[in-house]
Protein backbone atom coordinates (compact mmCIF):
# COMPACT_ATOMS: atom_id res chain seq x y z
CA UNK A 1 0.00 0.00 0.00
CA UNK A 2 3.10 2.33 0.49
CA UNK A 3 3.44 5.44 3.06
CA UNK A 4 2.15 9.06 2.34
CA UNK A 5 5.05 10.17 0.83
CA UNK A 6 5.98 7.04 -1.35
CA UNK A 7 1.84 7.24 -2.51
CA UNK A 8 2.86 11.01 -3.02
CA UNK A 9 5.51 10.37 -5.07
CA UNK A 10 4.12 7.71 -7.26
CA UNK A 11 0.97 9.56 -8.74
CA UNK A 12 3.09 12.55 -8.79
CA UNK A 13 5.08 10.51 -11.32
CA UNK A 14 1.91 9.37 -12.63
CA UNK A 15 0.89 13.30 -13.82
CA UNK A 16 4.34 13.51 -14.87
CA UNK A 17 3.95 10.85 -17.01
CA UNK A 18 0.75 13.15 -18.75
CA UNK A 19 2.01 16.06 -19.42
CA UNK A 20 2.41 16.32 -23.24
CA UNK A 21 4.53 18.97 -24.78
CA UNK A 22 3.56 19.23 -28.97
CA UNK A 23 1.62 21.99 -28.11
CA UNK A 24 2.95 22.12 -24.50
CA UNK A 25 3.27 22.15 -21.74
CA UNK A 26 -0.59 20.69 -21.19
CA UNK A 27 -2.07 17.84 -19.69
CA UNK A 28 -5.70 16.17 -20.16
CA UNK A 29 -8.18 16.34 -18.16
CA UNK A 30 -8.62 12.75 -17.94
CA UNK A 31 -6.62 9.06 -19.16
CA UNK A 32 -8.85 6.76 -20.63
CA UNK A 33 -6.58 4.83 -22.41
CA UNK A 34 -6.84 6.36 -25.69
CA UNK A 35 -4.77 8.68 -27.87
CA UNK A 36 -4.34 12.28 -25.62
CA UNK A 37 -6.34 14.17 -28.89
CA UNK A 38 -6.19 18.10 -28.53
CA UNK A 39 -5.81 20.36 -25.36
CA UNK A 40 -8.62 20.93 -23.38
CA UNK A 41 -10.70 24.78 -23.63
CA UNK A 42 -9.33 25.16 -19.76
CA UNK A 43 -5.78 23.81 -20.38
CA UNK A 44 -3.92 26.68 -19.10
CA UNK A 45 -6.26 26.75 -15.61
CA UNK A 46 -5.51 25.65 -12.20
CA UNK A 47 -8.71 23.83 -11.81
CA UNK A 48 -7.21 20.81 -14.22
CA UNK A 49 -5.39 22.36 -16.54
CA UNK A 50 -1.65 22.97 -16.45
CA UNK A 51 -1.86 25.95 -13.96
CA UNK A 52 -2.84 23.51 -11.57
CA UNK A 53 0.47 21.50 -11.12
CA UNK A 54 2.36 24.82 -10.07
CA UNK A 55 0.32 24.57 -6.70
CA UNK A 56 1.43 20.53 -6.13
CA UNK A 57 5.12 21.50 -7.08
CA UNK A 58 5.03 24.21 -4.75
CA UNK A 59 3.70 21.49 -1.99
CA UNK A 60 6.79 19.52 -3.23
CA UNK A 61 9.30 22.04 -2.84
CA UNK A 62 8.56 22.44 1.09
CA UNK A 63 9.36 18.53 1.29
CA UNK A 64 12.36 18.34 -0.86
CA UNK A 65 13.79 20.15 -3.80
CA UNK A 66 12.82 20.08 -7.26
CA UNK A 67 14.22 17.64 -9.56
CA UNK A 68 15.65 19.04 -12.68
CA UNK A 69 12.02 17.83 -15.08
CA UNK A 70 9.99 19.39 -12.11
CA UNK A 71 12.36 22.92 -12.42
CA UNK A 72 12.05 23.53 -16.20
CA UNK A 73 8.39 22.67 -15.87
CA UNK A 74 7.82 25.00 -13.23
CA UNK A 75 9.64 27.42 -16.08
CA UNK A 76 7.18 26.17 -18.45
CA UNK A 77 3.97 26.55 -16.70
CA UNK A 78 5.14 30.75 -15.92
CA UNK A 79 6.31 30.53 -19.80
CA UNK A 80 3.04 29.13 -20.71
CA UNK A 81 0.61 31.40 -17.80
CA UNK A 82 2.25 34.57 -18.66
CA UNK A 83 1.88 34.18 -22.29
CA UNK A 84 -1.95 33.78 -22.44
CA UNK A 85 -2.82 36.81 -19.91
CA UNK A 86 -3.27 39.29 -22.73
CA UNK A 87 -5.81 37.79 -24.26
CA UNK A 88 -7.45 36.24 -21.68
CA UNK A 89 -11.19 37.08 -20.95
CA UNK A 90 -11.97 34.46 -18.31
CA UNK A 91 -11.14 36.58 -15.31
CA UNK A 92 -12.06 33.59 -12.86
CA UNK A 93 -10.02 32.19 -9.76
CA UNK A 94 -10.28 28.50 -11.15
CA UNK A 95 -9.43 29.16 -14.63
CA UNK A 96 -8.97 32.49 -15.83
CA UNK A 97 -6.61 35.96 -14.99
CA UNK A 98 -7.66 34.63 -11.06
CA UNK A 99 -5.95 31.69 -11.51
CA UNK A 100 -2.61 32.88 -13.52
CA UNK A 101 -1.95 35.21 -10.22
CA UNK A 102 -2.25 32.32 -8.06
CA UNK A 103 -0.09 29.78 -10.49
CA UNK A 104 3.10 32.56 -11.08
CA UNK A 105 2.86 33.28 -7.06
CA UNK A 106 3.06 29.47 -6.47
CA UNK A 107 5.82 29.59 -8.94
CA UNK A 108 7.80 32.58 -7.14
CA UNK A 109 7.70 33.82 -10.60
CA UNK A 110 6.83 37.05 -11.97
CA UNK A 111 4.46 38.05 -14.14
CA UNK A 112 1.52 38.29 -11.43
CA UNK A 113 1.27 42.02 -12.28
CA UNK A 114 0.17 41.54 -16.21
CA UNK A 115 -2.73 39.60 -14.82
CA UNK A 116 -3.76 42.60 -12.65
CA UNK A 117 -3.69 45.26 -15.01
CA UNK A 118 -5.47 42.37 -17.65
CA UNK A 119 -7.85 42.63 -14.90
CA UNK A 120 -8.36 46.53 -14.71
CA UNK A 121 -8.79 46.48 -18.04
CA UNK A 122 -11.02 44.35 -18.57
CA UNK A 123 -13.88 45.88 -15.52
CA UNK A 124 -16.53 47.62 -16.45
CA UNK A 125 -18.78 49.98 -14.36
CA UNK A 126 -21.14 46.56 -12.71
CA UNK A 127 -17.87 44.05 -12.81
CA UNK A 128 -16.46 41.63 -14.89
CA UNK A 129 -17.48 40.04 -17.94
CA UNK A 130 -18.52 36.49 -17.69
CA UNK A 131 -17.80 33.63 -20.25
CA UNK A 132 -20.45 31.20 -19.19
CA UNK A 133 -23.05 33.34 -17.29
CA UNK A 134 -24.79 34.61 -21.37
CA UNK A 135 -27.78 34.21 -23.03
CA UNK A 136 -29.60 31.96 -23.79
CA UNK A 137 -29.47 30.93 -20.27
CA UNK A 138 -29.33 34.31 -18.68
CA UNK A 139 -29.64 37.97 -19.60
CA UNK A 140 -26.95 40.08 -21.52
CA UNK A 141 -24.55 41.06 -19.55
CA UNK A 142 -25.07 38.86 -16.47
CA UNK A 143 -22.24 39.08 -13.89
CA UNK A 144 -21.55 36.69 -11.09
CA UNK A 145 -20.87 37.42 -7.13
CA UNK A 146 -18.86 34.57 -5.83
CA UNK A 147 -15.52 33.77 -5.19
CA UNK A 148 -14.33 31.08 -7.67
CA UNK A 149 -15.75 32.52 -11.20
CA UNK A 150 -16.85 35.90 -9.50
CA UNK A 151 -16.56 39.82 -8.69
CA UNK A 152 -15.50 38.16 -5.23
CA UNK A 153 -12.73 35.75 -6.96
CA UNK A 154 -11.47 39.27 -8.25
CA UNK A 155 -11.15 40.58 -4.69
CA UNK A 156 -9.63 37.62 -3.51
CA UNK A 157 -6.80 37.40 -6.33
CA UNK A 158 -5.86 40.90 -5.95
CA UNK A 159 -5.58 40.21 -1.98
CA UNK A 160 -3.21 37.51 -2.16
CA UNK A 161 -1.41 39.45 -4.82
CA UNK A 162 -1.37 42.39 -2.46
CA UNK A 163 0.26 40.26 -0.16
CA UNK A 164 3.23 39.30 -2.47
CA UNK A 165 3.50 42.97 -3.59
CA UNK A 166 1.92 43.11 -6.61
CA UNK A 167 1.35 46.19 -8.54
CA UNK A 168 -2.03 47.66 -8.39
CA UNK A 169 -3.50 44.96 -6.77
CA UNK A 170 -4.65 47.01 -4.06
CA UNK A 171 -6.58 49.51 -6.14
CA UNK A 172 -7.99 46.53 -7.89
CA UNK A 173 -9.04 44.87 -4.90
CA UNK A 174 -10.87 48.04 -3.63
CA UNK A 175 -13.01 48.08 -7.05
CA UNK A 176 -13.90 44.75 -6.42
CA UNK A 177 -14.85 45.16 -3.22
CA UNK A 178 -16.88 48.25 -3.79
CA UNK A 179 -18.93 46.50 -6.39
CA UNK A 180 -19.76 43.80 -3.89
CA UNK A 181 -21.29 46.23 -1.89
CA UNK A 182 -23.70 47.45 -4.51
CA UNK A 183 -24.85 43.51 -5.03
CA UNK A 184 -25.90 43.04 -1.14
CA UNK A 185 -29.53 41.98 -1.47
CA UNK A 186 -30.69 42.95 2.38
CA UNK A 187 -32.45 39.76 3.72
CA UNK A 188 -34.37 40.14 7.65
CA UNK A 189 -31.60 38.10 9.14
CA UNK A 190 -29.07 40.03 7.41
CA UNK A 191 -26.96 40.28 3.86
CA UNK A 192 -26.91 38.08 0.76
CA UNK A 193 -24.98 37.80 -2.37
CA UNK A 194 -26.50 35.35 -4.51
CA UNK A 195 -24.27 33.64 -7.23
CA UNK A 196 -25.88 35.40 -10.46
CA UNK A 197 -27.54 38.65 -9.57
CA UNK A 198 -31.99 38.35 -9.81
CA UNK A 199 -31.88 41.20 -11.99
CA UNK A 200 -29.83 38.72 -14.83
CA UNK A 201 -32.66 35.71 -14.54
CA UNK A 202 -34.94 34.80 -16.59
CA UNK A 203 -36.69 32.79 -13.78
CA UNK A 204 -36.09 31.85 -9.76
CA UNK A 205 -33.31 29.98 -8.69
CA UNK A 206 -31.56 28.17 -5.92
CA UNK A 207 -29.11 29.48 -4.59
CA UNK A 208 -25.69 27.98 -3.60
CA UNK A 209 -25.37 29.49 0.01
CA UNK A 210 -21.71 27.73 0.70
CA UNK A 211 -18.17 28.37 -0.15
CA UNK A 212 -17.90 28.02 -4.16
CA UNK A 213 -20.40 30.05 -5.59
CA UNK A 214 -22.30 31.77 -2.87
CA UNK A 215 -22.70 33.69 0.85
CA UNK A 216 -19.92 32.09 2.33
CA UNK A 217 -17.20 32.32 -0.21
CA UNK A 218 -18.43 36.04 -0.81
CA UNK A 219 -18.54 37.29 3.30
CA UNK A 220 -15.16 35.07 4.04
CA UNK A 221 -13.50 37.72 0.85
CA UNK A 222 -15.11 40.82 2.20
CA UNK A 223 -13.82 39.95 5.81
CA UNK A 224 -10.17 39.23 4.20
CA UNK A 225 -10.85 43.01 2.50
CA UNK A 226 -11.95 44.27 5.88
CA UNK A 227 -8.43 43.66 7.31
CA UNK A 228 -5.90 44.00 4.59
CA UNK A 229 -7.36 47.21 2.98
CA UNK A 230 -8.00 48.67 6.61
CA UNK A 231 -11.62 48.78 5.98
CA UNK A 232 -14.22 48.02 8.74
CA UNK A 233 -17.37 48.46 6.79
CA UNK A 234 -16.22 45.55 4.71
CA UNK A 235 -15.59 43.41 7.96
CA UNK A 236 -19.38 44.92 8.80
CA UNK A 237 -21.35 43.27 5.63
CA UNK A 238 -18.94 39.97 6.17
CA UNK A 239 -20.43 39.54 9.66
CA UNK A 240 -24.24 40.46 8.23
CA UNK A 241 -23.26 37.93 5.89
CA UNK A 242 -22.60 35.37 7.87
CA UNK A 243 -25.51 36.30 10.22
CA UNK A 244 -27.77 35.73 7.46
CA UNK A 245 -26.05 32.53 6.96
CA UNK A 246 -26.23 30.72 10.19
CA UNK A 247 -30.14 30.91 9.86
CA UNK A 248 -29.93 28.54 7.10
CA UNK A 249 -28.14 25.78 8.80
CA UNK A 250 -30.49 22.67 9.38
CA UNK A 251 -27.77 21.34 12.05
CA UNK A 252 -29.07 21.13 15.42
CA UNK A 253 -27.25 20.88 18.36
CA UNK A 254 -23.23 21.03 17.77
CA UNK A 255 -22.59 20.66 14.55
CA UNK A 256 -23.22 23.42 11.48
CA UNK A 257 -24.76 22.52 7.81
CA UNK A 258 -26.27 24.41 4.75
CA UNK A 259 -27.70 22.26 2.09
CA UNK A 260 -26.21 22.65 -1.15
CA UNK A 261 -29.52 24.53 -2.39
CA UNK A 262 -32.03 26.46 -0.61
CA UNK A 263 -34.34 26.00 -1.33
CA UNK A 264 -33.87 22.09 -1.78
CA UNK A 265 -34.71 21.19 -5.14
CA UNK A 266 -36.91 18.29 -4.45
CA UNK A 267 -36.59 16.51 -8.05
CA UNK A 268 -32.97 17.00 -8.08
CA UNK A 269 -31.09 13.48 -8.33
CA UNK A 270 -28.29 15.03 -6.24
CA UNK A 271 -27.91 14.67 -2.70
CA UNK A 272 -29.31 17.72 -1.02
CA UNK A 273 -26.70 17.88 1.47
CA UNK A 274 -22.51 17.53 1.12
CA UNK A 275 -19.76 17.98 3.62
CA UNK A 276 -16.97 19.00 1.00
CA UNK A 277 -14.88 22.39 -0.07
CA UNK A 278 -17.20 23.53 -1.94
CA UNK A 279 -20.77 23.02 -1.20
CA UNK A 280 -20.30 21.76 1.90
CA UNK A 281 -19.44 22.44 5.89
CA UNK A 282 -15.79 21.72 4.89
CA UNK A 283 -15.42 24.52 2.78
CA UNK A 284 -17.58 26.77 4.71
CA UNK A 285 -15.87 26.54 8.09
CA UNK A 286 -12.99 29.12 6.22
CA UNK A 287 -15.62 31.53 6.30
CA UNK A 288 -15.65 31.71 10.36
CA UNK A 289 -12.03 31.33 9.99
CA UNK A 290 -11.86 34.30 7.96
CA UNK A 291 -14.29 35.96 10.64
CA UNK A 292 -11.61 35.34 13.14
CA UNK A 293 -8.75 36.60 11.60
CA UNK A 294 -10.87 40.00 11.31
CA UNK A 295 -11.43 40.33 14.92
CA UNK A 296 -15.33 39.92 14.38
CA UNK A 297 -16.27 38.59 18.24
CA UNK A 298 -19.53 36.79 17.64
CA UNK A 299 -21.89 35.15 15.23
CA UNK A 300 -25.05 34.85 16.29
CA UNK A 301 -23.94 34.54 19.92
CA UNK A 302 -21.25 32.29 19.22
CA UNK A 303 -17.48 33.37 18.68
CA UNK A 304 -16.66 32.46 14.86
CA UNK A 305 -13.97 29.89 16.59
CA UNK A 306 -17.18 28.05 17.77
CA UNK A 307 -18.89 28.11 14.80
CA UNK A 308 -15.57 26.42 13.05
CA UNK A 309 -16.14 23.73 15.11
CA UNK A 310 -19.65 23.14 14.68
CA UNK A 311 -18.67 22.88 10.86
CA UNK A 312 -15.47 20.20 11.46
CA UNK A 313 -18.09 18.23 13.91
CA UNK A 314 -20.59 17.90 10.90
CA UNK A 315 -18.06 16.84 9.04
CA UNK A 316 -16.56 14.09 11.44
CA UNK A 317 -19.58 12.52 12.65
CA UNK A 318 -21.17 13.12 8.85
CA UNK A 319 -20.10 9.55 7.90
CA UNK A 320 -17.65 9.95 5.58
CA UNK A 321 -15.29 8.91 3.33
CA UNK A 322 -17.38 5.91 3.67
CA UNK A 323 -19.71 5.83 0.50
CA UNK A 324 -22.71 4.87 2.74
CA UNK A 325 -24.90 4.45 -0.45
CA UNK A 326 -24.75 5.03 -4.21
CA UNK A 327 -24.11 8.44 -4.97
CA UNK A 328 -22.81 9.57 -1.20
CA UNK A 329 -18.63 10.40 -1.26
CA UNK A 330 -17.72 8.86 -4.82
CA UNK A 331 -15.38 12.01 -4.83
CA UNK A 332 -11.97 12.05 -3.45
CA UNK A 333 -10.73 14.93 -5.24
CA UNK A 334 -10.32 18.93 -3.67
CA UNK A 335 -12.98 20.16 -4.97
CA UNK A 336 -15.54 17.73 -4.68
CA UNK A 337 -14.17 15.14 -1.82
CA UNK A 338 -11.62 13.83 0.36
CA UNK A 339 -8.47 15.64 -0.47
CA UNK A 340 -10.40 18.81 -0.19
CA UNK A 341 -12.15 17.90 2.98
CA UNK A 342 -8.87 16.70 4.64
CA UNK A 343 -6.89 19.83 3.78
CA UNK A 344 -9.13 22.29 5.87
CA UNK A 345 -9.13 19.90 8.69
CA UNK A 346 -5.51 20.27 8.35
CA UNK A 347 -5.09 23.62 8.35
CA UNK A 348 -7.48 23.43 11.08
CA UNK A 349 -5.55 21.75 13.31
CA UNK A 350 -2.40 23.93 12.18
CA UNK A 351 -4.46 26.88 13.67
CA UNK A 352 -6.07 25.53 16.83
CA UNK A 353 -3.67 22.50 17.66
CA UNK A 354 -7.09 20.27 18.14
CA UNK A 355 -5.99 16.56 17.95
CA UNK A 356 -9.76 15.83 15.97
CA UNK A 357 -8.73 17.57 13.50
CA UNK A 358 -5.39 16.00 12.98
CA UNK A 359 -6.89 12.76 13.72
CA UNK A 360 -10.21 13.14 10.86
CA UNK A 361 -7.24 14.32 8.66
CA UNK A 362 -5.05 11.38 8.86
CA UNK A 363 -7.54 9.16 8.46
CA UNK A 364 -8.27 11.00 5.58
CA UNK A 365 -5.32 10.31 4.04
CA UNK A 366 -4.93 6.61 5.08
CA UNK A 367 -8.36 6.51 2.75
CA UNK A 368 -6.55 7.73 0.24
CA UNK A 369 -3.49 5.87 0.51
CA UNK A 370 -6.32 2.83 0.62
CA UNK A 371 -7.81 4.01 -2.97
CA UNK A 372 -4.98 4.65 -4.82
CA UNK A 373 -4.82 2.63 -8.21
CA UNK A 374 -1.24 0.98 -8.55
CA UNK A 375 0.67 0.35 -11.66
CA UNK A 376 4.07 -0.62 -10.93
CA UNK A 377 5.58 2.75 -9.33
CA UNK A 378 2.74 4.65 -10.73
CA UNK A 379 -0.61 5.51 -8.60
CA UNK A 380 -4.02 7.27 -8.94
CA UNK A 381 -7.75 7.66 -8.71
CA UNK A 382 -10.57 6.86 -9.81
CA UNK A 383 -14.03 8.91 -8.97
CA UNK A 384 -17.52 6.91 -8.99
CA UNK A 385 -20.06 7.89 -11.22
CA UNK A 386 -22.92 5.51 -9.80
CA UNK A 387 -25.50 5.98 -12.79
CA UNK A 388 -23.44 4.60 -15.31
CA UNK A 389 -22.99 1.00 -16.15
CA UNK A 390 -19.24 1.09 -15.89
CA UNK A 391 -19.10 3.47 -12.34
CA UNK A 392 -15.23 4.02 -12.26
CA UNK A 393 -14.28 7.07 -14.42
CA UNK A 394 -11.03 7.52 -15.99
CA UNK A 395 -8.40 8.89 -13.28
CA UNK A 396 -8.15 12.60 -13.17
CA UNK A 397 -5.24 13.95 -13.49
CA UNK A 398 -4.94 18.35 -12.16
CA UNK A 399 -5.14 20.11 -8.93
CA UNK A 400 -8.92 19.94 -8.32
CA UNK A 401 -10.32 16.86 -9.56
CA UNK A 402 -7.19 14.79 -10.22
CA UNK A 403 -3.87 12.99 -8.92
CA UNK A 404 -2.10 16.27 -8.77
CA UNK A 405 -4.06 17.46 -5.89
CA UNK A 406 -4.39 14.65 -3.87
CA UNK A 407 -0.87 13.38 -4.62
CA UNK A 408 -0.51 17.74 -3.07
CA UNK A 409 -2.11 16.66 -0.09
CA UNK A 410 -0.03 13.62 0.65
CA UNK A 411 2.99 15.39 0.32
CA UNK A 412 2.12 17.76 3.17
CA UNK A 413 0.51 14.71 5.42
CA UNK A 414 3.83 13.06 5.14
CA UNK A 415 5.80 16.10 6.68
CA UNK A 416 3.88 16.42 9.31
CA UNK A 417 3.82 12.90 9.92
CA UNK A 418 7.58 13.43 10.75
CA UNK A 419 7.66 16.95 11.24
CA UNK A 420 4.29 17.72 13.74
CA UNK A 421 3.16 21.35 14.09
CA UNK A 422 6.22 22.53 12.63
CA UNK A 423 5.71 21.61 8.94
CA UNK A 424 5.70 24.01 6.89
CA UNK A 425 2.38 24.97 4.81
CA UNK A 426 2.09 25.87 1.45
CA UNK A 427 -0.35 29.25 1.81
CA UNK A 428 -2.67 29.74 -1.43
CA UNK A 429 -4.98 32.51 -2.01
CA UNK A 430 -8.02 30.17 -0.38
CA UNK A 431 -6.23 29.03 2.51
CA UNK A 432 -3.95 31.59 3.77
CA UNK A 433 -5.75 32.48 6.57
CA UNK A 434 -6.92 29.16 7.64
Amino acid sequence: MGSYGEVAEASWRWVLDQVRWDDGPWIPTAVDGSAPGEPPGDRDGMHSGIGGLAHTLAEIKLSRAWTAEEQTLAEQIADRTRATIAGNTDCSFFDGLGSAIGVLVALELPGAAAAIERLQELAEPDGWPQTFAVPPSYLEGARVNDMTLGTAGVLLSALWARRSGVAGSAELAEQAAALLLTEAVSRPTGLDWPFIPERFLLEPKSSMPNLSHGLAGVAATLALAGVELDRPDLITAAHSGAEHLVTLSVCEEQGFLVPRLVPIKQDSDHDPITYNWCHGPAGTSLLFAALQYAGVEQVAGESPLTWRRRCSHTTRTSGIPERLHPGFWDNDGRCCGTAGVADVHLDSWHATGDQVDLDFALGLADTLVERAVHHGDRAYWQFIEHRNEDPLLPPGVGWMQGAAGIAAYLFRVARVVDQGRAAASARRMENWWA
